[in-house]
C-alpha cells in the first residue's frame, strides 16, 4: 500500500477514537485548552527596520556594509562568497539576540536562490542552517527548498526544528510530512505555538487526532505525562475551518 492510501484509510477514523481521553489508564477530563497562535512573520523591512532600531551604531555600520557587498556580488562564485563570510561574521558582529535577522537580510541582498541556499544550510553551522530556513519564504516561492525542511526536520537540534515549522513549511509540507513534524514537536518540546498555522492545517485533520492519541496512550502506558501542548493540538483537530465566503460565479474572492 502506497503512503497515500494509507493515509486515506487512516482518516476514515474519527478523532475522537483515539484521544488521549479514550487511551487506557487515563482518566484526564476533558476540559478546553488555548488555541496555539503564532505571530506574523515579520517582514524584510520590519527586520531592517528592528535591527536599525536596535543595534549600535558598530553593528549597524558593518551590516550596511555587508547587505551592500551582497547586494554587488551576488549568487555564488568560488569556493565562498563574500556574502557568505559575511554570514559567518554576523553572530559576533550583531550579537545572538540579531543575528538571525541580519543573516536573513544578507541572504536576501545576495539573491540567495536554491543552489546557494543549500550550499549555505549544509556547509554552514547550525547558526547558518537556522537562518536558512528563516529566509525560505522570503526567498523561494515554490517547494523547491522543502529538501531543506526536511533534513532540519530529522534532527533533535530544538532550535533548528522552530525554524523548520515556519511558513515556508506551512505553505508546502506535505499533510503526511507535516503530521509528523508536529509530534516531532512535542517528542522534542518544541512548544506548539512555533508551528506556523496550526489552527488552519490541523483543523479537522482526524489522522494527526489519531496520531495524537497513539502518543498520549503510549506516554500513559509508560507512567509518563501528556504534554498539554498535544492536548491543544487535538482540540484543533475537532475544530473545522469554514471555507472562505465568495459571490463570484467562478469561485474567487470579490
Amino acid at each position: 500500500m502506497d503512503r497515500s492510501t494509507a493515509d486515506q484509510g487512516a482518516n476514515s477514523q474519527g478523532p475522537t477514537d483515539r484521544s488521549p481521553e479514550a487511551a487506557p489508564g487515563n482518566a484526564r477530563p476533558r476540559t478546553p485548552h488555548p488555541t496555539p497562535h503564532t505571530a506574523p512573520t515579520p517582514s524584510l523591512t520590519d527586520l531592517r527596520h528592528h535591527l536599525t532600531t536596535h543595534l549600535d551604531p558598530a553593528a549597524r555600520t558593518w551590516l550596511d556594509h555587508a547587505l551592500d557587498e551582497a547586494a554587488a556580488h551576488p549568487g555564488i562564485h568560488g569556493p565562498i562568497s563574500v556574502w557568505e563570510l559575511r554570514l559567518a561574521e554576523a553572530g559576533r558582529r550583531c550579537g545572538a539576540t540579531h543575528a538571525d535577522a541580519a543573516r536573513v537580510l544578507i541572504l536576501d541582498a545576495a539573491r540567495a536562490g536554491i543552489d546557494a541556499l543549500t550550499r549555505v544550510y549544509f556547509q554552514g553551522t547550525a547558526d547558518e542552517r537556522r537562518a536558512v530556513l528563516h529566509a525560505l519564504p522570503h526567498l523561494v516561492s515554490g517547494p523547491d527548498a522543502l529538501p531543506l525542511v526536511e533534513d532540519a526536520l530529522r534532527t533533535n537540534d530544538t532550535r533548528l526544528l522552530s525554524a523548520a515549522v515556519g511558513p515556508y513549511t506551512a505553505r508546502h509540507l506535505t499533510a503526511h510530512a507535516w503530521r509528523h513534524a508536529v509530534l516531532k514537536c512535542l517528542f522534542t518540546g518544541v512548544p506548539v505555538d512555533h508551528v506556523a498555522d496550526l489552527p488552519r492545517r490541523a483543523a479537522g485533520d482526524g489522522e494527526l487526532a489519531r496520531m495524537l492519541g497513539d502518543y498520549a496512550a503510549e506516554r500513559t502506558a509508560a507512567g509518563r505525562t501528556v504534554p498539554e501542548d498535544l492536548h491543544r493540538v487535538l482540540d484543533l483537530t475537532e475544530s473545522i475551518t469554514p471555507a472562505p465566503v465568495t459571490d463570484h460565479p467562478h469561485g474567487k474572492e470579490s
